[in-house]
């Protein structure tokens, strides 16, 4: 009787864990199908080999992925990892712009512009 009062709660425990664990999983396998359903042409995808591209091409079971300018590679469906969302509000501006901004504002003040102290001249 007192092994049965030890067990019983393990094995209720141990129950939910597995049929929680049963319900994420499926939850995630449903979430990529559904993403493989919807690829089409134009979307920016990750593969699972880590690789970036946009789909060129879609057929039932693959896709035609142009990985570079003019280079196209065909991978099946089931490669795909990840949709690429585009984030609109990501306006970096370009590190030159900027540099030659902050010059051309040191300039018109009249600031002396100088090395950086980590820089090493010879002499």
């Amino acid at each position: 009787m007192g092994e049965m009062t030890f067990f019983l709660p393990l094995i209720i425990i141990l129950g939910a864990f597995m049929f929680f664990a049963s319900r994420r999983q499926k939850k995630a396998m449903q979430a990529q199908i559904d993403l493989h359903d919807s690829l089409k042409v134009g979307d920016r995808i990750h593969t699972t080999a880590g690789i970036e591209g946009t789909i060129k091409g879609v057929t039932d079971d693959n896709i035609e992925l142009e990985i570079a300018p003019g280079v196209v590679t065909t991978w099946l469906k089931l490669a795909v990892r990840d949709r690429i969302e585009d984030d609109l509000d990501d306006d970096i501006e370009d590190t030159d712009d900027v540099k030659d901004t902050d010059y051309e504002a040191r300039e018109s003040t009249g600031t002396e512009i100088t090395e950086s102290p980590n820089t090493k001249t010879d002499g």
